[in-house]
């Protein structure tokens, strides 16, 4: 019980001509002399250095803005709590 026609098998005209492959490939003989680099190591190194770097610049941000704050002598609110953790961190132990 098909329904529908058949696909009827289409042929090349004879005229044309089928590509013959290329036995001279080149290409392969020169990448076994040089083989490619993983990406993953080039990824890792890169990630190494924006995290170190990262890491750098916060740190001398954080410097900065505490030597700001040490510096000032606007006087600041803070609890008796507050003023204890700071002049802890004043006095060096």
């Amino acid at each position: 019980m098909a329904q529908g026609k058949l696909k009827v098998k289409t042929k090349v005209p004879q005229g044309v001509k089928s590509k013959k492959p290329n036995k001279n490939v080149t290409s392969l003989a020169k990448r076994i002399n040089k083989p490619i680099q993983p990406k993953k190591s080039k990824m890792k190194s890169e990630q190494k250095m924006k995290k170190l770097l990262t890491k750098n610049l916060n740190k001398a941000i954080e410097e900065e803005v505490r030597s700001v704050a040490y510096s000032s002598n606007t006087k600041l609110n803070l609890s008796k709590a507050q003023k204890a953790v700071a002049q802890q961190n004043i006095e060096p132990t």
